[in-house]
């Protein structure tokens, strides 16, 4: 693993129930996150996620890349368009910085109306676990 290499992306269906469940999984009530209609009420076209789910979201595709023993030390994200219902977040990540068990990844979520999340995740990689079988 070094600068430069990329992860394969993710593609994560937009459902209702990632929304819903999401939202109630943070204890996120805010009616945006599960009421259509207050939704539209309040000027977006549907219900659409929250921060904290988007955020379990990456941090998911991390450990799923780099292995069950990985540690995410940080994770700074910016929430940019919505994830509605029926739509597709396509997650993707490049590696910024290996540096010894430590990797630092810019990570983006872009949907069918652009980015939804944009950030870096530094993760701690034991050696022993390290991607595609090979040392660090």
């Amino acid at each position: 693993m070094k600068a430069g290499d990329e992860l394969p992306p993710l593609e994560i269906p937009i459902t209702r129930t990632l929304i819903v469940a999401g939202a109630i999984a943070s204890r996120d009530y805010q009616d945006v996150h599960h009421d259509a209609e207050l939704a539209r009420e309040k000027g977006s076209p549907d219900v659409f996620m929250n921060i904290l789910t988007t955020n379990g979201l990456v941090g998911r595709y991390i450990t799923d890349h780099f292995g069950p023993t990985a540690v995410l030390r940080s994770v700074a994200i910016r929430l940019g368009a919505p994830n509605y219902p029926g739509d597709t977040m396509v997650l993707t990540g490049t590696v910024e910085e290996f540096d010894g068990d430590t990797a630092t990844v810019r990570v983006v979520g872009a949907n069918g109306i652009g980015r939804h999340v944009t950030g870096t995740v530094t993760v701690t990689v034991p050696t022993a676990t390290a991607p595609s079988g090979g040392a660090v």
